[in-house]
């Protein structure tokens, strides 16, 4: 599939042009949003600096629901504003007292300081060295040589390569940039037709599968960097790669199991068997020769950094951004590496690191300028939530976030936006023994629910740029799935977090 392919149907977010009309009216909105809230009169409990970042606030959600401008730009955007609504804003501490812009600029680029935007940063040069020396595609190809020709079997390898490459590319875009070109060489091969049933089937799961494991998986995807820099910034904790996995991982895996029945009922292929298909997998993988010295190198590589990241905390103290910073340092080292700067830096999303490190300045600022405290107790206030429980706490702002993820194309956009105020939230119940870092976790899951619209992530939009399946496709399928995932947080509420202290 040719490049053009891949992108069509991709959202704006990779294009400084915007498309439709809420896109051309977004800026405008926003920055009339902006001035709104920033010259209303002054909040009770809220300084103006919090007021002003609240502004910020809406308008960078406003930006990134309508994508009025593409990511990176709305990064410069928002630092802009940063630096100067709070360097003309008086200090938190003495009021009489000018921030001034240098300090505002500072705080604007907070963010890049964060060691979870270091592990961002060494996870995108990971998959990029995947991409490489071609490693995701082997394994993709070994594992649906193993399946059979089955469609309801290549169904269940597509599913399972997605969760391996989960733990090895830490990139969700990435891993299903991977499987796409692997799945379409199948169906091609397969004599089926792009429109199919089958077709469909194969590349919707291609996108939700990966959006699953994002969940169970801490570096799997870059809104979990998010929460869990949130978490150790406002509540003092580290959570290990281990510990979610244990949390995380079953949630993901009975995810996966309805994600199979739920596809095979709603678009149920055309055949249950693909004449040759076996035989068409193994000569993609035999064309791929031999491993290559660089895939055995990255082989050893991406293991050992899989057995730092578990055993952390456990056999030795380094934390998972270190482990995988000096991961990325062999990659380029000579005769060790298995590609040089030049190979690596086209392959960087550097766009998507610019935005991730403004998306934790943005959160940042929230808190330290009262902003995210003083929305908690709104929000607290408006949803009745001072003294609910535990589960109806859950329920309530696990609903708010996947009905506010329907607007947004970035699971990063929407983790810098509402875990701080979500953890401020938390914080701000008066209900005896809320566990907040444990629901913190549990409710940063639902954040990688983009599984309703082609719009919600953008691996769905990969997906869906091939031209295999239709918007109601996406639709049909995602729906269901959603509210069984809601529900599935639910009762896994009420037993197994409960079980291990993450409720109460």
């Amino acid at each position: 599939m040719s490049t053009a392919q891949a992108e069509k149907g991709k959202p704006s977010a990779s294009a400084d042009e915007p498309q439709g009309l809420m896109a051309r009216y977004g800026l405008f909105l926003a920055s009339i949003a902006l001035v709104i809230i920033v010259a209303l009169p002054h909040q009770t409990g809220l300084p103006v600096a919090g007021q002003n970042m609240l502004g910020i606030l809406v308008f960078s959600v406003i930006i990134w629901m309508t994508e009025a401008v593409s990511y990176p730009v709305s990064a410069v955007l928002i630092t802009t504003l940063t630096a100067f609504l709070l360097g003309f804003s008086p200090e938190i501490a003495d009021p009489t007292k000018v921030m001034g812009t240098s300090k505002g600029l500072s705080i604007a680029l907070n963010g890049f300081s964060n060691t979870a935007w270091a592990l961002v940063g060494g996870a995108l040069f990971l998959a990029a060295a995947m991409t490489h020396t071609g490693l995701d595609k082997r394994i993709a190809l070994v594992v649906l040589s193993k399946v059979g020709a089955k469609t309801s079997r290549v169904l269940i390898g597509v599913i399972v390569v997605g969760f391996l490459l989960s733990f090895v590319v830490p990139s969700t875009t990435a891993r299903v940039s991977c499987m796409v070109p692997i799945v379409m060489g199948i169906i091609v091969a397969f004599g089926v037709p792009l429109k199919s049933r089958f077709a469909a089937v194969l590349m919707i799961a291609v996108a939700q599968a990966d959006s699953l494991w994002n969940i169970g998986i801490k570096t799997a995807a870059a809104q979990n960097m998010i929460a869990v820099s949130f978490i150790e910034k406002q509540l003092g904790v580290n959570i290990s790669w281990l510990d979610w996995f244990i949390a995380a991982a079953p949630f993901s895996a009975i995810m996966s199991v309805i994600l199979y029945f739920v596809l095979l009922k709603m678009i149920p292929p055309e055949t249950q068997e693909i004449a040759g298909g076996q035989a068409i997998v193994a000569k993609a993988l035999a064309d791929l020769g031999p491993m290559k010295p660089a895939e055995k190198k990255l082989t050893i590589i991406s293991l050992t950094l899989l057995f730092f990241w578990a055993t952390e905390k456990i056999v030795h103290p380094f934390d998972t951004s270190t482990t995988t910073i000096a991961a990325i340092a062999l990659m380029f080292l000579p005769r060790i590496g298995v590609m040089n700067w030049k190979q690596a830096q086209g392959a960087i999303p550097w766009g998507t690191l610019v935005l991730f490190g403004i998306g934790i300045s943005l959160g940042s600022a929230l808190l330290s300028t009262k902003a995210a405290s003083w929305l908690a107790t709104w929000i607290t206030a408006a949803f009745g939530l001072q003294t609910a429980s535990a589960l109806a706490i859950l329920a309530i702002l696990a609903a708010f976030l996947i009905i506010i993820h329907l607007g947004f194309a970035s699971a990063t956009g929407l983790a810098a936006a509402m875990i701080p105020i979500i953890i401020s939230v938390l914080q701000s119940v008066k209900t005896p023994g809320i566990d907040v870092v444990g629901m913190t976790m549990i409710l940063q899951y639902v954040v990688s629910f983009g599984m309703i619209l082609p719009v919600n992530a953008p691996q769905n939009m990969v997906a869906y740029g091939t031209d295999t399946f239709e918007v109601r496709d996406f639709v049909r399928t995602g729906i269901p799935l959603t509210i069984i995932a809601y529900l599935l947080i639910l009762v896994m509420g009420t037993t197994y977090w409960k079980w291990l202290g993450y409720m109460s």
